[in-house]
């Protein structure tokens, strides 16, 4: 497929040799064979109207001939001089362009106060705006400008992280350090998290499948929580040694015991048949959440799991807002939403076996299970209990770097 540039540049040279059906055919066969948004690419690169392109695919598909050559068979087709045609719009209107550009970008262009400052700026509202400022356009010639103005339809990117902490770097390369120190010595690292909580019942999912033309699956119409399937909560262990993974599909709620109860299935099903030997095992969590830095009842779940497998549990968690460094995000999750993608999430069992069932060509394998235990919200832990727990924390930001020795025997950090 050729890129957008390469397109451009061929119609560059083109353009001058070929008369105005020779040049619309010839637009019709490439947005025909780049498929689905073909015509809207084509117009907006080559610089044409997509009603144009849109003529050309009609004519091939009907394979007709120029309509003027009907009228006189025996003439030579009806071509326009250079220069023919109706004057495009910012050639008649030499304050048009000014005005849309003050409408799109208020601040900058010193109008704060702009009608649209507040709304979402639509071609209907732009048009409507510029007409109320004294200019003859319609909501598609707005389009056309919005193309000659270098403006695009574009969605919200995530990249601003807000407020950097000053120990960011400082905690990551603690957190290298530690996950390093681990896996030399072959012992479990893992990366946990809660997925995005999914609703059960035929919802529409995003993405798209192969169906047979025509034949789309139907799902509901509105996206409201079926109030007897409810929702899916999948929290996930990720073993970053072996490139495995474990999934608790919970029903109820995000709590800390419901993760730490995760951690222990993956210990039973996965963990202890992997390290046989292990004394140690270290996580890598986010700040916040039900294994968040501040949760009492997170700690207090750990301490119960050390005590109850015999390990002493180091836990290192991401600093503010960098969530997204987490392992499990990109190396597990991810799969997982590409392998349900365009998938309504019809049952609890068809989101178990969609989980399980993710692979990738690096050998990624994932084990799941339904959590149907009822967890409760709201529980909290006393200064009293959190007093009795064999926590100790590390030097640096001890709030985000710790470990929970079992039977209350400390270990040096």
């Amino acid at each position: 497929m050729e890129s957008e540039d390469a397109l451009r540049t061929k119609y560059s040279l083109l353009k001058p040799q070929l008369d105005e059906r020779a040049l619309r055919l010839c637009l019709a066969a490439e947005a025909t064979t780049l498929g689905y948004g073909g015509v809207s690419s084509v117009a907006r690169v080559v610089g044409v109207s997509r009603t144009t392109v849109q003529a050309g695919i009609r004519e091939l598909k009907d394979g007709r001939g120029d309509p003027m050559e009907a009228v006189n068979p025996a003439g030579p087709p009806r071509l326009r001089r250079p220069g023919a045609g109706r004057p495009r719009r910012q050639a008649q209107d030499q304050t048009l362009l000014a005005d849309l550009n003050r409408l799109l970008d208020p601040v900058t262009r010193g109008d704060p106060m702009s009608a649209l400052r507040w709304t979402c700026k639509s071609t209907t509202k732009l048009a409507a705006e510029l007409r109320a400022l004294g200019h003859r356009v319609s909501q598609a010639s707005v389009w056309r400008l919005l193309d000659d103005l270098g403006y695009s339809m574009q969605s919200n990117r995530k990249t601003r992280d807000g407020e950097t902490h000053p120990d960011r770097n400082a905690q990551f390369e603690f957190i290298s350090t530690t996950v390093n120190d681990f896996l030399k010595r072959a012992l479990p690292v893992v990366s946990v998290d809660t997925k995005k909580k999914e609703l059960i019942g035929p919802f529409k999912n995003a993405g798209r499948e192969w169906h047979r033309t025509g034949q789309p699956e139907h799902v509901k119409r509105h996206d409201f929580a079926d109030p007897e399937l409810g929702k899916a909560i999948p929290y996930g262990v990720y073993d970053i040694g072996r490139n495995e993974g474990w999934v608790s599909v919970g029903i109820t709620h995000d709590t800390a015991e419901f993760a730490v109860e995760t951690i222990r299935r993956w210990w039973h099903r996965m963990g202890k048949h992997a390290y046989p030997q292990a004394v140690e095992l270290l996580i890598t969590a986010d700040g916040g959440g039900s294994n968040g830095t501040r949760v009492r009842l997170w700690k207090r779940e750990l301490q119960q799991l050390a005590d109850d497998l015999g390990l002493t549990i180091h836990v290192r968690h991401f600093p503010p807002g960098t969530s997204k460094w987490n392992k499990i995000e990109h190396r597990m999750f991810c799969h997982i939403t590409e392998n349900w993608r365009g998938r309504p999430l019809i049952s609890q069992l068809a989101i178990v076996s969609l989980i399980s069932n993710t692979r990738t060509a690096q050998g990624l394998a994932i084990q799941a299970e339904l959590d149907e235990s009822s967890y409760e919200t709201g529980k909290k832990v006393t200064d009293q209990q959190m007093a009795t727990l064999a926590i100790t924390r590390c030097n640096f930001h001890g709030e985000w770097n710790y470990h929970l020795s079992p039977s209350c025997t400390h270990v040096t950090s």
